[in-house]
């Protein structure tokens, strides 16, 4: 698996992460949405320099313009509900990718025991395209694994995967490096050190679903 963390270089894409991460903007759900679609739409300027392009002729009220624009065909999923913002960041510049939609959850047990469960999935043909999948975190990793199991189960094969997240644990990536291939690319915002025994990241965020939509009961 490649590892791209772009919060290694200087950009404007710290400051949108410091807001998410702000506990005092957080109250402002609208202002929470909006960061994670502009993180979204850095991502999309950054994947949009790994696709294959090919020259275009353009006519204008004065002529011809020769142009390259993007060939790959993408399918841009998300993980329910978190990641609806992300997802959306990339549209705004993929639009005529097509969708896909997982809802993945958290079955708590004894103790700290919990297990990812899925109970929907839509999704197209993913069929020799380019598969996107955004979240708005990765804990311990297992639910990324899953969600991409399961669009594979239900697509079929990409040409690569791509996952997009602002904030990973260090613990998550480096078991995603042990799960997934060279086909897979990894893009990220921020990794933080510390995964408590329940899978929270510390310092995180919090939970992303709750900030961007309320709580649940």
């Amino acid at each position: 698996m490649i590892v791209k963390n772009l919060g290694k270089d200087n950009s404007v894409l710290g400051s949108f992460v410091a807001e998410l991460r702000d506990s005092k903007v957080q109250k402002d759900s609208m202002r929470f949405r909006r960061n994670l679609e502009r993180v979204g739409e850095i991502f999309a300027y950054e994947l949009s320099k790994t696709l294959d392009y090919s020259e275009k002729e353009v006519k204008t009220p004065l002529g011809t313009a020769t142009v390259r624009t993007p060939d790959s065909k993408l399918v841009i999923s998300t993980v329910l509900r978190a990641g609806l913002p992300i997802q959306q960041g990339l549209l705004n510049f993929f639009d005529k990718a097509e969708t896909a939609f997982v809802a993945a959850y958290r079955k708590y047990g004894k103790g700290d025991y919990f297990e990812i469960r899925t109970d929907y999935c839509n999704c197209p043909s993913i069929e020799g395209k380019i598969l996107v999948i955004t979240d708005a975190m990765i804990a311990s990793g297992s639910s990324i694994e899953i969600v991409r199991r399961t669009l594979i189960e239900e697509g079929g094969t990409p040409v690569h995967t791509h996952i997009f997240s602002p904030i990973a644990s260090s613990y998550g990536v480096d078991y995603l490096s042990t799960k997934l291939g060279d086909d897979v690319t990894l893009w990220l915002a921020a990794v933080d050190e510390e995964l408590t025994s329940h899978s929270y990241i510390v310092p995180g965020l919090g939970d992303a679903g709750d900030l961007a939509y309320g709580p649940k009961l």
